[in-house]
């Protein structure tokens, strides 16, 4: 299963949900709660975001496939963020060399990813998009607004969320002992994903002709726009958000988030 985009659409995504984060963010409460992500502030959201940009800056460009030390994420995420004033600055500063270091680097330069990809820059350019755009959403719904992810976006994402999140078995929320076949249809699309469910591993297969009534397990259908099944895969909106047919349990062992 291949990524659905190249350098410069990921940037051009990229690009235009900073925008949109960085906008919401100049007119909202710091202090105001983010619904989608319980326990969060405007300003954690924006610490968060900025911090996944200065992990991904101290390492994306080096040129080598070594990981970083682990602790470099932690204190990126969690440390030296600035004092009450300085919040949007310091997030501009780090929207804005990270952008500026992506656009810099060839897709095909050696660097370390966590995901059963290939160990290129390209990984970084097609995940600094989809983070970007789901807290772009996440900022939105904070002061009540939704627009959907964009729909060629959208679709990368929910591929992404199959051939690398959850092969990893990274941010998965839902259960990992559920056996059955998963079929993910995009309504706006002509995108369909199957997935064979493993316990804790997972198969991703290429054609439909597995949904037949001689597959022993269960089984389930998903339909809806790319954004919504991009969204609910990610947790953000409810499974009963799609149309459903079949076992729906089996649809929470592919969340993560």
């Amino acid at each position: 299963m291949t990524a659905l985009g190249s350098k410069e659409f990921w940037l051009e995504s990229l690009r235009g949900d900073a925008n949109a984060f960085r906008a919401i963010a100049a007119e909202a409460d710091l202090d105001a709660p983010v619904p989608t992500c319980p326990g969060w502030t405007v300003r954690d959201l924006v610490h968060h975001l900025g911090g996944v940009y200065r992990w991904v800056l101290a390492f994306a460009g080096r040129g080598t496939t070594e990981a970083p030390d682990p602790e470099l994420r932690r204190r990126s995420l969690n440390e030296d963020f600035p004092p009450e004033g300085e919040t949007l600055a310091w997030w501009d500063e780090q929207a804005s060399s990270l952008v500026k270091l992506l656009e810099s680097v060839d897709p095909q330069l050696p660097a370390w990813n966590w995901a059963p990809q290939a160990k290129v820059a390209s990984f970084w350019h097609r995940r600094m998009a989809n983070e970007t755009a789901v807290h772009r959403w996440d900022m939105q719904m904070s002061q009540g607004l939704a627009e959907p992810i964009d729909t060629r976006l959208a679709a990368d994402g929910v591929r992404e969320v199959l051939d690398s999140y959850l092969p990893a078995q990274r941010l998965r929320k839902g259960p990992t002992d559920r056996f059955g076949v998963v079929a993910l249809l995009s309504t706006d699309t002509e995108h369909e994903w199957f997935i064979r469910l493993r316990g804790e591993g997972i198969a991703l297969l290429d054609t439909a002709t597995i949904l037949d009534h001689t597959d022993p397990n269960e089984q389930v259908t998903a339909a809806g726009t790319a954004s919504d099944l991009d969204l609910a895969l990610w947790g953000r909106i409810g499974f009963d958000m799609l149309d459903v047919s079949g076992d729906e349990s089996l649809l929470y062992a592919l969340r993560i988030g």
